[in-house]
């Protein structure tokens, strides 16, 4: 079993939480973004949520600092190729009913999906904190 497999198996069980939290992560596991621009982004938009208040609170699809960072990456193109991981992951899951009804659910929303893929790019960062906050998907 593939280790992607793996996490869509659990995300099914619901061991991981959220599904359209984790499928828009994996998903976005296949945009290519430079280094460089993704940590820049970051930094933005870290400054939104600290500017917020607690920068470790739980931050949601529709924070300021989500919505900075989605929109300083979005490219159409790369909103493409969220919707092309979205497209690998349905037939992936075509056996797992949780998460097959996340990724259709996705797919027909690629905006909800880009904002909840910059949610977990935002999120890596926050684990990379020293007190890191919990991350919830949707407010």
């Amino acid at each position: 079993m593939s280790a992607e497999l793996a996490v869509l198996t659990a995300l099914d069980r619901g061991e991981l939480g959220e599904p359209l939290a984790v499928v828009s992560y994996l998903a976005g596991q296949r945009v290519e973004l430079p280094e460089s621009e993704l940590n820049q982004g970051r930094r933005r938009s870290m400054l939104l949520v600290a500017a917020g208040g607690d920068p470790h609170r739980e931050l949601g699809v529709d924070d300021r600092g989500v919505k900075a960072l989605a929109a300083d990456l979005h490219t159409e193109e790369r909103q493409a190729q969220l919707a092309a991981g979205l497209d690998e992951l349905a037939v992936a899951a075509r056996d797992l009913d949780r998460v097959r009804e996340a990724v259709l659910f996705l797919a027909k929303d690629v905006d909800l999906a880009w904002r909840l893929f910059a949610l977990g790019l935002l999120a890596e960062e926050l684990d990379d904190e020293p007190s890191p906050g919990r991350v919830t998907p949707v407010e």
